[in-house]
């Protein structure tokens, strides 16, 4: 760790009083040593990081941390905090603070050895030497390892039952599970009782410090229970399996994450406690109490799956809420690329063929292979099948990420009779749901262990596909189709004034989290009226407005940095050159970067652009038949010289608002020396070694 923390990077005397001000205070420490190319850019990242969970951990201790691309190498900045920092932690404020920057190309070895820091901070000796460190050399030695911890030189009192690992012991525990209780005599012949065994998995959204630091919590909580706990650190470096014969050995499972746990279905079948990584930092002795009673309760759910796709993204204490987005932008997700290939194909028929392509009779009966209008054709009815898997695809994928695989066959079917009796996407979802929430009732069914192996190839699919089946055709399939014929006939309706206001509307929903779950939806419901053979003039309006607005927020940043550089950062312009070509291929997440280092000027200058041209588009009337493609579609748009006005202007306005609110900022002096010194270490960093990308 020798090149990650000299002793320029340590502050004994950390004067910040907010989070956000000691991770700047530790940041430009970094900058000024060339680690870190732009500091605006890198706190973002860190803000970010900050947002998903706190940092703050019991013990005094902060941890802020990111990997990040301005990041030039693994360097680990400390700060001590006479007064005391607030980052979220439950005991109060952090004393020690420690500033972790990763790249966002860290190797697995500069990332373990950010691990093995993450351990030691759960060893007090570690933690105490450190807050009596009289100057910063010996403060950055001791966290090097360089210097070990005073108390941790005694010798370590023998037979003393539930004692400290020590100072090594830490790294030790990494290595080997943890033994049983260190009471049983050496000499006594008659064999101790088999210990209770658990097996745990951690993880964390970055991977760097939480996931390893719940580790040895966790470690140091069996060895003083006199458990045999293992655990699979599922970090940033990767993870290693635990061994088939360790799982089935356990008699509970214990998972402390906050993102998916990897292969989850290796642990099914077996008392479980489930929390967050913090709590498995915070609680580990609570958490192995915990495993163990119900163990002897035997409280395993006979027939309960892995966990599905998206049920355990984030924290594992969401609301339905959240879970209800997830399981939509699932399905989307998996719709999207079916809308792009199929729109497209539909597009170029027409291109080719003319507007009358749609009559055409199929190339099975009539293909001219040195006839346009019969590639015209083929290109058109490849689209119309490809197409018509929309809605049992967005259906099934709904379904799927509420009950895994056995949601599938369901959620298909249930799709494809959404198509049968017209209730077009609105049916497509309802299905998805249902097929959902069906599977996942019968899982909840305790099943015989017999009878499991037939489950999810033969009763799963059965029943579920039936009862799905039955609920479309007979109870909520004609409701649902009537809602759908009203909206398209509102739709169709739309004129003049309403008109307007909708392509407003649908421009503020495209630019507001730029590929997010508003965005997705307003997209969605562009496609949705265009996915017919035969799409009515309000619809191809309608995606029209939508693909026009979803290209000002790139278009516009990328001339914003190109007319007014200075107000942006060195990175900021080179993603404006990139922005460009992605504006244009209507690739609205092009705008992203610029949007997470200043959302409040950038997001609703955006926003404004966006709704102008989405208001333009519609008052022109102009139309598109395809879900995708930007400026490369433009001769299938009708109108399309009023189009590409109606973009011009939403680009023009965003640009203007975003350098007239950037150019009204006027940085503080520390922070406009900070910019001098980025520049200058960022330029310094350039001629070391290449800058992560």
């Amino acid at each position: 760790m020798s090149d990650m923390i000299t002793a320029d990077l340590v502050d004994l005397d950390l004067s910040a009083d907010t989070k956000e001000a000691a991770a700047r205070a530790l940041a430009e420490r970094m900058v000024a040593r060339g680690r870190v190319t732009d500091l605006d850019g890198f706190l973002a990242d860190v803000a970010a990081r900050e947002a998903q969970m706190p940092t703050g951990l019991d013990g005094g201790i902060g941890i802020p941390h990111c990997r990040s691309a301005h990041v030039t190498e693994p360097t680990l900045a400390f700060g001590r905090s006479a007064a005391g920092i607030d980052f979220g932690a439950p005991d109060g404020p952090a004393d020690l603070v420690f500033l972790i920057a990763a790249p966002a190309g860290a190797d697995d070895a500069h990332l373990t050895i950010l691990s093995s820091l993450a351990r030691q901070l759960m060893n007090t000796e570690f933690t105490d030497a450190l807050r009596s460190a009289d100057d910063a050399a010996a403060a950055a030695a001791l966290i090097r390892g360089e210097e070990a911890p005073k108390a941790s030189q005694a010798p370590e009192p023998q037979g003393a039952a539930g004692g400290s690992p020590g100072a090594t012991g830490a790294e030790d525990s990494a290595a080997a599970p943890v033994a049983a209780s260190a009471g049983a005599a050496a000499d006594t012949p008659a064999p101790a009782a088999r210990p209770f065994r658990v097996v745990a998995v951690t993880s964390c959204p970055t991977g760097i410090a939480h996931t390893y630091m719940a580790a040895e919590s966790l470690e140091n909580a069996g060895r003083e229970a006199g458990v045999e706990l293992v655990v699979e650190t599922q970090g940033s470096a990767g993870f290693i399996r635990l061994d088939p014969a360790v799982i089935a050995a356990a008699d509970g499972v214990i998972f402390a994450h906050d993102v998916p746990v990897r292969d989850k279905d290796r642990f099914a079948g077996k008392p479980t406690v489930d929390v967050g990584v913090k709590a498995g930092i915070n609680r580990a002795a609570e958490l192995i109490t915990e495993v163990r009673g119900k163990a002897e309760r035997g409280e395993v759910t006979a027939g309960a799956g892995p966990a599905t796709p998206v049920e355990r993204a984030g924290d594992s204490t969401e609301g339905y809420g959240t879970r209800l987005r997830k399981w939509l932008m699932s399905g989307v997700s998996y719709m999207v690329p079916f809308v792009a290939a199929g729109g497209l194909l539909i597009a170029l028929g027409f291109a080719i063929g003319g507007y009358k392509i749609n009559k055409a009779p199929s190339v099975m009966d009539h293909f001219v292979w040195t006839q346009s209008d019969s590639w015209g054709a083929l290109l058109f009815q490849i689209g119309v099948v490809a197409f018509g898997f929309l809605v049992p695809v967005l259906a099934g994928y709904i379904a799927y990420g509420m009950a895994d695989r056995p949601g599938l066959v369901p959620g298909f079917v249930g799709g494809a009779i959404a198509l049968t009796i017209n209730a077009g996407f609105l049916g497509g979802l309802a299905a998805g749901l249902t097929a959902g929430g069906v599977v996942m009732a019968i899982q909840k069914v305790a099943i015989p262990p017999a009878l499991r192996g037939v489950m999810p190839v033969v009763v799963i699919p059965l029943i579920s596909s039936a009862v799905v089946g039955f609920l479309m055709f007979v109870v909520i399939g004609k409701p649902i189709a009537a809602a759908q014929k009203g909206m398209t006939d509102w739709l169709g309706g739309l004129t003049g004034t309403n008109a307007v206001l909708l392509g407003a509307l649908l421009g503020l929903m495209m630019c507001f989290d730029l590929g997010g779950p508003v965005n997705k939806v307003a997209y969605t419901f562009a496609t949705a009226g265009i996915a017919v053979t035969d799409p009515s003039d309000s619809a191809m309006k309608i995606m029209a407005a939508v693909m026009a607005a979803g290209m000002v927020p790139p278009l516009a940043m990328a001339l914003a940095t190109t007319v007014r550089g200075r107000l942006f950062t060195r990175t900021e312009r080179e993603n404006g050159k990139a922005a460009w070509v992605l504006g244009l291929s209507f690739i609205s997440e092009g705008a992203i970067p610029f949007a997470a280092a200043d959302p409040l000027r950038v997001i609703p200058s955006a926003m404004v652009g966006g709704a102008l041209t989405g208001a333009l588009s519609m008052a022109f009337g102009a139309t598109l038949r395809a879900p995708h493609g930007g400026i490369f579609v433009v001769p299938l748009i009708g109108n399309p010289f009023l189009y590409l006005i109606a973009i011009a202007a939403g680009v023009c306005v965003t640009t203007g608002l975003v350098v007239l609110l950037k150019g009204l900022r006027k940085p503080a002096p520390e922070a406009a020396a900070a910019d001098s010194a980025a520049g200058a270490a960022g330029a310094a960093g350039e001629r070391k070694q290449p800058v992560a990308a």
